[in-house]
């Protein structure tokens, strides 16, 4: 039940800098370089320890030969502690860094020296060969074996996953085949839009485009020709379109234009005839010469409708109306246009009956110790069994519960029964096992939400450590202090946090040291093929080092190979779920499955 993201029109500022102008150059670590100066080998020790009390931001400090060449890096913690030991500032104070280097009980290990032109990829591959040690501590960067600066390695893993972020935006909302946003962006810039009218008393419309008998065209020349047709569609709504217009797709053979800043509705028409003009002219393909029409809808915020989300349902409507009028042509709304959606509609009123008539079920996945094999807990995963379509799978309905306020509903049912199944598996003898359940933003915000836990753990007689709770990164960033007071009094009744799908936010890693939270589960994204995917491994081997840096729990997700397990495990990954292990399993077969994986461990030791 991961919630909806509420995301900007635009990337976020870093991301798009990484996207818009790097995301296909090398990014090098001259941009991570913290400029400082270096201490001679020669300086005291009492000198670097003062530097380090002055600096509470410092994590290292580096030491220079007499030709500015690196020779160390004096890690915070250990130099620190070391001269808190009785007598060491007396015994090291005064005398001078290389000493302290060569006094055998004194940790001293050789930096890690990169050039400033080296790619971030290259330094984090430095990093994991040199076993992770320089992840929190940093290190130097050198102009042609000269020190200029260092860096920390925790800036080395958020620009690397922030590029991968970046990618994984694109992907999210942005369509694969014609490179214009999709129905995801639509809705987020919509809502911008919108928001955006009312300020200024102006119009927004939308343009809802469907190609006539594009069928026709994908069975009579094969999809490859039918895709390059819609590209060049889509290069004929561009033009058409004003420069500031949105032009979207939907899915298939349908695109929307986003109108924004409108003062009179008069000014989509002139762009909606634009672009029924401009499909008149012919593509030629494959030797054919064919003519793409198309049949275009729209209506206007606010006069048509106030409310954002019926807007599209009536462009659609009136593309519909311009479709029986004879096609290749343009209508506008109007009231009396049916705008009856039967497949959300009909959803949501099903979906709340589900609710009432115990059509839910949760299955349940094991989560594995990556060393041993053994099943360290579950999380629990709703699905809908519907009486006439069957199972119903999480991203068909969850979307309908989010938008429809269902999800609080459908949440606190998930948690019921949940803590439920618990107790009846304790009843019939199994060895306790932690669940982990996905929260709503929505979900967490609710005032009664921690009384709703609290009487819950009480009914169960449910110990609060079994209960774990998962949060994605973006329910995490918006009202920070109230989200960090709520997940202080969950904590506060002993429950467990978690933070799902782990690197895919664009959020700072520094509300890790803020928030309550007790392991972090790596994205999927991230594990899949980790075997054969550099940037893959380097950026969860960068998040294993920064949990276990941070003394958090890690969970691997979405492992589908033994050679991933063997990767991740290398990496000293402590857990992972996926299909590998085992599919989502229902409540009745856990037990059975629970015993015959058992059985396997012992066969296997």
């Amino acid at each position: 039940m991961s919630p909806t993201p509420s995301s900007s029109s635009l990337l976020p500022r870093r991301a798009a800098s990484l996207f818009n102008g790097q995301l296909q150059q090398p990014t090098t670590v001259r941009q991570l370089v913290r400029t400082m100066e270096a201490l001679s080998v020669r300086a005291s020790c009492q000198c670097a320890l003062d530097r380090f009390f002055v600096d509470a931001g410092l994590y290292a400090l580096p030491v220079v030969d007499e030709h500015a060449h690196p020779v160390a890096l004096l890690d915070r913690k250990s130099f620190v502690e070391f001269f808190g030991r009785p007598y060491i500032r007396e015994l090291f104070g005064r005398r001078s860094i290389v000493d302290l280097l060569a006094y055998e009980q004194y940790d001293s290990t050789a930096p890690l020296v990169v050039d400033e032109g080296s790619t971030v990829e290259d330094a984090a591959r430095m990093i994991i060969d040199a076993g992770m040690q320089h992840m929190v501590t940093g290190f130097v960067v050198s102009r042609q074996g000269r020190y200029v600066g260092i860096a920390n390695g925790h800036d080395l893993l958020d620009t690397i996953t922030q590029r991968k972020q970046a990618e994984l935006y694109y992907l999210a909302h942005y369509d694969a085949l014609t490179g214009i946003p999709n129905r995801a962006l639509l809705a987020d810039r919509l809502e911008q839009a919108c928001l955006e009218a009312d300020r200024k008393g102006s119009l927004v419309a939308l343009l809802f485009i469907d190609v006539d008998r594009f069928k026709q065209i994908n069975d009579s020349l094969g999809h490859s020709a039918g895709d390059e047709v819609l590209r060049r569609i889509v290069a004929r709504l561009k033009a058409s379109a004003r420069q500031v217009d949105t032009v979207a797709r939907l899915a298939g053979d349908e695109f929307v234009v986003l109108m924004e800043d409108l003062s009179n509705p008069g000014q989509a028409e002139l762009v909606a005839d634009r672009i029924v003009a401009s499909m008149q002219e012919p593509i030629e393909m494959l030797g054919h010469s064919l003519v793409a029409t198309v049949s275009i809808g729209s209506a206007i915020y606010p006069r048509d409708d106030d409310q954002i989300h019926n807007l599209l349902t009536k462009a659609d409507a009136a593309m519909y109306e311009a479709k029986s009028a004879g096609r290749n042509g343009f209508c506008s709304y109007t009231p009396e246009m049916h705008t009856y959606n039967p497949a959300s509609m009909s959803l949501e009123s099903e979906l709340r009956k589900a609710i009432e008539r115990d059509e839910l079920v949760l299955f349940f996945q094991p989560q594995v110790d990556l060393a041993s094999g053994k099943v360290r807990g579950v999380e629990a995963l709703v699905r809908w069994r519907h009486p006439q379509r069957g199972l119903i799978p999480p991203m068909q309905f969850i979307p309908v519960a989010e938008e429809s306020g269902l999800i609080v509903q459908l949440g606190e049912w998930v948690v019921r029964q949940a803590l439920a199944q618990l107790r009846a598996w304790q009843a019939q003898g199994l060895e306790p096992l932690p669940v982990a359940v996905n929260i709503s933003a929505l979900q967490l915000r609710q005032k009664g939400f921690v009384g709703f836990l609290m009487a819950q753990l009480a009914e169960c007689v449910i110990d609060p450590g079994l209960l774990e709770l998962e949060l994605t990164e973006t329910v995490l960033m918006k009202d920070v202090e109230e989200v960090l007071r709520t997940l202080n009094e969950i904590k506060a009744l002993g429950i467990r946090l978690a933070i799902d799908d782990f690197g895919t936010g664009f959020s700072s890693l520094s509300y890790l040291r803020r928030f309550p939270i007790d392991r972090l589960k790596i994205d999927q994204s991230f594990v899949r093929d980790i075997d054969n995917t550099p940037v893959n491994e380097s950026i969860a081997r960068a998040i294993v080092a920064l949990a276990n840096s941070l003394s958090l729990e890690i969970v691997a997700e979405g492992i589908e190979k033994t050679a991933e397990v063997a990767v991740l495990r290398q990496m000293n990954c402590q857990e992972g779920q996926g299909y590998l292990f085992s599919r989502p399993i229902e409540a009745e077969r856990f037990p059975a499955w629970l015993a015959a994986h058992g059985a396997l461990q012992l066969a296997a030791a």
